[in-house]
């Protein structure tokens, strides 16, 4: 080979080479610029979904705001609401109290002015005695009206008092008054203390009969429990106490198990013996009967040929294995058979 075609070899294969790499940059950066415009589209897209996105989250943002709005002010008419209705039942239940008290009082007020009147009339007319010239009716009438004092509550009690106090006690004005008025005013007030002294005394003798009447009462209840203790063959004093009677269910000196139950044991020691000792009887006396009825029957022999002892004019015998009906009667007696007397030659 010569210079000038080395030469020119070398010049064309650098010239190719050149074109290959320019082919190889350029596919490259076409790629690169296709991929440029590919991420730029899909980053613009991007940002446009963002955008929507964005734009939607706000607009719920809103809506939840307005929400947290209308619920408040939905919970705060309705705490509103509440408070008014239970403000109202407060009201009315406060209202119907005062109305039952008002009444209450007026009740009191009326039935203390009652026994004031009486009060007064009974010392208008004599001094009063407790115990004597007592009706039928009278007699356990202080015991009626301490039972319905038990029923009422401290504070109706101290409600009750307050209103007797306020009728009874008037409220004292000697403001302005001259030496005739004041000494009248003493005169009264001494009168006053004579007859709530004498009320006391009334009502001592009054607790005093109660006293005795629950006594009574109490003695009365203790024999009536003595007579029932007695009949059910008890100790006198065993239902008198607090507890009831312990029931005595088995006896120490017994070795074996008893095997009666707990009605059994608690009817044996209530005194009835000869009850309970009829209705053993009568126990026993079914079992025996039961006993007896369920026996076997008896079955006749065995025999062949003729029935021995078979008279003339009876019917067949029941085949083997067949039982033979007993009757309850007793069966007929035998007719004794004449005897031949022997002819004496």
């Amino acid at each position: 080979m010569s210079d000038d075609e080395s030469a020119y070899s070398d010049a064309e294969r650098k010239k190719k080479g050149e074109d290959g790499a320019n082919f190889l940059k350029n596919r490259q950066q076409k790629t690169m610029s296709e991929l440029d415009e590919q991420l730029a589209e899909y980053i613009a897209e991007w940002r446009k979904q963002r955008s929507k996105e964005d734009e939607e989250l706000k607009k719920l943002k809103d809506k939840q705001a307005k929400r947290k709005v209308l619920r408040a002010e939905e919970e705060k008419k309705l705490t509103e609401q509440k408070k008014s209705e239970e403000e109202r039942k407060l009201r009315e239940e406060s209202e119907k109290k005062q109305i039952q008290q008002e009444e209450k009082r007026k009740r009191l007020e009326e039935a203390e002015k009652k026994r004031q009147s009486m009060m007064k009339g009974s010392s208008e007319d004599g001094v009063k005695k407790f115990g004597g010239g007592k009706s039928g009716g009278d007699k356990f009438s202080n015991i009626q009206a301490a039972k319905g004092e038990l029923g009422k509550t401290r504070e109706q009690l101290a409600e009750e008092k307050k209103i007797a106090l306020s009728i009874r006690v008037k409220p004292l004005a000697v403001d302005g008054l001259g030496t005739s008025a004041l000494k009248s005013k003493a005169e009264e007030m001494w009168t006053m203390i004579i007859k709530l002294e004498t009320e006391k005394y009334d009502m001592e003798e009054r607790m005093k009969r109660q006293d005795y009447d629950l006594r009574e009462l109490k003695e009365r209840k203790k024999q009536q429990l003595r007579q029932k203790a007695l009949k059910k063959g008890l100790d006198p004093e065993a239902l008198t106490g607090k507890h009831p009677p312990k029931i005595q269910t088995a006896s120490k000196f017994e070795r074996r198990t008893d095997r009666r139950t707990y009605d059994d044991k608690k009817k044996l020691f209530e005194g009835d013996l000869l009850a309970y000792l009829k209705e053993r009887e009568q126990k026993t006396w079914e079992e025996q009967k039961s006993l007896h009825e369920g026996r076997t029957k008896a079955r006749l022999p065995k025999w062949f040929g003729e029935r021995p002892g078979k008279k003339g004019g009876e019917g067949d015998s029941p085949e083997d294995g067949e039982v033979v009906e007993e009757d309850n009667e007793p069966p007929p007696p035998q007719e004794p058979e004449p005897e031949e007397e022997e002819e004496e030659e």
